[in-house]
């Protein structure tokens, strides 16, 4: 079982909270549009062309969660001493291979 980190926190300012809340708005929004494509019997092209969108969409939120996290939380962990969030960093690389 996973360890989670819970006990860790990442103050976000709100911009950034307002940009990553619209892009999981959209997100979720995509999803909906999926689900209403299934029950309405839509073409399969149809359905995977958007699935898709939502996959892109996803990888280029995380990415700019990634950015975010190596500028922001892994550099002062590094500067606090704490090298084991590099570690943490290669596990997040790997799970999105």
């Amino acid at each position: 079982m996973e360890q989670c980190c819970c006990n860790k926190k990442t103050v976000r300012s709100d911009e950034e909270k307002r940009t990553i809340s619209s892009r999981v708005n959209r997100i979720v929004g995509q999803l909906g549009g999926i689900k209403r494509m299934v029950d309405e019997d839509r073409y399969c092209d149809d359905i995977l062309i958007q699935l898709s969108a939502v996959d892109k969409a996803v990888r280029s939120l995380a990415a700019f969660l990634l950015e975010r996290h190596l500028h922001t939380c892994v550099i002062e962990n590094v500067k606090a001493g704490n090298e084991d969030v590099v570690d943490e960093v290669v596990e997040l690389f790997r799970r999105f291979e």
